[in-house]
């Protein structure tokens, strides 16, 4: 049996935060983005979260901890709340999402070789030059960009 509106629990900001995992700061940002639906205020003007802006703020934390960005999290939000909805459209964010993370994490294997070395390069010594110093100072340059990217076993031709 479910409660009329007014009967329904209601949660004072902090306890919504401990039930989602959201935090309060956060849970405003969230309500001014226009995530939740308009939350329910006190006599006193306090926000009042019903157990359904609770759930909704989990959903919006499962979809951040998997990196969703806030329009995806919004488009999400939509179909999720549509009984009609088509599962092909979720389907086409998350995969659209998974290749994003794909190019990230192709960018940052990318960084990390560069990073690595540069380092490799570095003796690490009392002497003032540095392939690491030099390698970022020169970094602007195409041919430099390429040369931090030589493999561990070649020299470092700055």
């Amino acid at each position: 049996m479910s409660m009329a509106p007014s009967q329904q629990a209601q949660f004072n900001i902090g306890e919504a935060a401990a039930r989602s995992g959201v935090s309060a700061k956060m849970l405003r940002h969230y309500e001014s983005l226009g995530l939740l639906s308009a939350i329910a205020r006190s006599e006193a003007g306090y926000r009042q979260y019903s157990e359904h802006d609770v759930h909704t703020l989990r959903f919006i934390r499962s979809a951040r901890d998997l990196g969703f960005k806030i329009t995806e999290i919004a488009q999400l939000l939509q179909l999720w709340q549509d009984q009609g909805r088509s599962s092909a459209e979720v389907k086409r964010i998350a995969l659209a999402h998974l290749a994003d993370l794909d190019r990230r994490m192709a960018e940052m294997a990318a960084m990390r070789q560069s990073l690595q070395a540069l380092v490799q390069h570095c003796k690490g010594d009392q002497r003032p030059n540095c392939p690491i110093l030099e390698g970022l100072s020169d970094a602007s340059s195409a041919a430099s960009a390429a040369s931090l990217r030589c493999p561990p076993n070649q020299p470092h031709t700055s």
